[in-house]
């Protein structure tokens, strides 16, 4: 692990809070930030200058790594408050061990836990403020990295910028989603770097998604790269399917896997369900929904959180999902995540990571 030449973090506040201007009660996801962000550099092989400042600009160099040679990964957390006033945040050591995974594979340097955890924490405390109490609101969190070595060349960068920032958000998806199968474009290729938050899978999932809203569906289902045959994931979020009396997900190093799918399997198994990670071709998903056995399909994500599927298109056709009012687990697991994270019900698993 990389080391850091302090465990302190530097805190410079805000002179002028912009929270009286937001509306909380009309939360556009992803566009009103907090006024505070965590900032972390990295040079000379150690993290320096661990600071939280009042958000704004960060000055980068035109041939900054990041620019020409794509070294750039996120996560996505989300903090919560309680009826009571606590803040909490959603299971981030766990996003922090998937962070660390995306940066081994793109060559960038592991941020430690004090940074990342006990950064989050203090960020948190600081603008707890942000935090929004309304039925369906969070903090979203976006810790992310990127390469700033201002030098042409296709190395690894000696030096990154580590940073955190948050804006209250609302649901990102109000209503069920329609998906397109894509047969075509590709998400990732075994071997590569489809298990990693990294920027890329992101750009390149843009225009495919763009070709199918114009064709009416709001995200992809994405494919294997090889045959176009096995499910993989969405284009924001992981596919969970309960198939006959099983709860089923695809698996496979070409998929990201989410702490918010992880957390329903785990749950589910918890229950009693069966569960299987496992590949799962389009044909066995669309001979199970013409045979009526396909009982609920949903997408699992931070952002997402649980967004049930209403309609699946393939080679032209749409194959349409039973009711949402009578699935049962999709929505007894969304009611159980809801009362946990808001502190309407005990943790018992330790979860709750509280400010």
């Amino acid at each position: 692990m990389s080391e850091t030449n302090t465990h302190s973090i530097r805190v410079e506040p805000t002179h002028t809070s912009r929270l009286s201007q937001v509306d909380f009660n009309n939360l556009k996801f992803g566009q009103i930030m907090s006024d505070h962000m965590l900032v972390a550099t990295y040079d000379d092989g150690a993290w320096q200058d661990v600071a939280i400042v009042p958000y704004g600009d960060l000055k980068v160099s035109p041939s900054m790594s990041a620019l020409h040679y794509g070294q750039a990964i996120f996560e996505g957390i989300k903090g919560y408050k309680f009826a009571d006033g606590t803040v909490s945040i959603f299971r981030p050591d766990k996003n922090w061990e998937r962070f660390n995974k995306s940066a081994a594979r793109l060559q960038m340097p592991e941020v430690p836990k004090e940074i990342f955890l006990d950064g989050l924490k203090q960020l948190l405390d600081i603008d707890r403020d942000w935090v929004p109490s309304n039925n369906g609101t969070s903090l979203y969190i976006r810790p992310f990295m990127f390469a700033t070595e201002a030098a042409l060349g296709v190395h690894p960068s000696k030096s990154y910028t580590f940073a955190v920032i948050t804006c209250p958000v609302g649901a990102y998806y109000s209503k069920p989603i329609s998906l397109k199968v894509e047969t075509h474009y590709t998400r990732a290729a075994e071997g590569g770097v489809g298990f990693s938050k990294n920027a890329g899978n992101y750009a390149l999932s843009l225009y495919p998604t763009q070709l199918a809203n114009n064709e009416g569906y709001d995200q992809i289902m994405w494919t294997d790269a090889k045959e176009h045959k096995y499910i993989e994931e969405a284009g924001t979020a992981n596919l969970i399917f309960r198939i006959g009396d099983s709860i089923i997900t695809p698996h496979g190093d070409t998929i990201l896997h989410g702490v918010t799918r992880r957390t329903i399997m785990e749950l589910a198994e918890k229950w009693g369900y069966k569960v299987e990670q496992r590949k799962v071709s389009v044909q066995e998903l669309i001979d199970g929904i013409e045979a009526g056995v396909v009982s609920e399909a949903f997408a699992a994500g931070t952002a997402a959180t649980i967004t049930h599927i209403d309609r699946i298109g393939f080679n032209g056709k749409d194959y349409t999902l039973p009711p949402v009012e009578g699935r049962e687990f999709s929505n007894k697991v969304l009611d159980y995540l809801n009362d946990l994270r808001y502190g309407k019900s005990e943790d018992p698993f330790g979860w709750n990571f509280i400010v």
